[in-house]
């Protein structure tokens, strides 16, 4: 199954600190894809795996069904790949995929966003607390977080390029911010979060039919 990702990717992008307009010298090419395996591998005992690391660095793909599967549970990480610029491989397929994003968004992006950020700050802490360091890295990414989750519930489209807010950004992750001010920032922008979703015009539940129809397309044509 090493073609899986060669062959069948139906969308292949760059998220990461290129997508995110925060990138400088040497900044890794963060791919991520997703492929649909070809249908007749699930009519065996070993079925096709859900997720498959490379083979180009920094790559990381998702099969279909499980990429869905995250996609409607609102997972970050995963709707990115359906808003990010940087596409460097698409198939019909992939653009039918893409066609249907606002499909997979729903006020659960709320929870999500908001518990990713908070899960961020926590192990910060817990590092701070336990050895006196700080990953200002993962501190900045709890930062745009929760402006991203905040940004989707008012706008209904995932924010990627936050570059408008680029030094101040990068400022955290140099560590050039005194964590007090980062921590006060982090309540400011739940707080917004939790306004946003008070707010919010997204629908209460993602619509899975369609995207369950998708699904059966691709399987479809995945017999040809």
């Amino acid at each position: 199954m090493s073609d899986l990702v060669p062959d069948h990717t139906i969308l292949g992008v760059v998220v990461g600190s290129r997508a995110y307009g925060l990138d400088g010298p040497g900044s890794d090419h963060d791919r991520r894809g997703v492929f649909a395996a070809p249908t007749r591998l699930f009519w065996s005992l070993s079925k096709p795996p859900t997720h498959l690391d490379g083979p180009l660095p920094e790559q990381f793909s998702w099969e279909i069904e499980r990429f869905c599967v995250l996609a409607l549970q609102a997972n970050p990480t995963v709707l990115e790949v359906l808003w990010s610029p940087l596409i460097e491989r698409i198939t019909p397929d992939g653009e039918e995929l893409r066609g249907l994003r606002q499909a997979f968004l729903s006020r659960r992006v709320a929870t999500t966003y908001g518990a990713y950020a908070r899960d961020q700050l926590a192990r910060v802490d817990t590092r701070r607390d336990r050895t006196g360091e700080t990953n200002h890295k993962q501190a900045m990414h709890m930062i745009r977080l929760l402006m991203a989750g905040s940004h989707v519930l008012r706008t209904g489209e995932i924010l990627l390029d936050v570059s408008d807010h680029r030094e101040r950004l990068l400022a955290v992750k140099r560590g050039e911010v005194p964590w007090p001010e980062v921590t006060a920032w982090s309540e400011d922008l739940q707080r917004d979060l939790a306004a946003a979703a008070a707010e919010t015009r997204l629908r209460e539940l993602p619509d899975t039919a369609k995207i369950d129809q998708l699904l059966h397309r691709v399987r479809e044509r995945g017999l040809e």
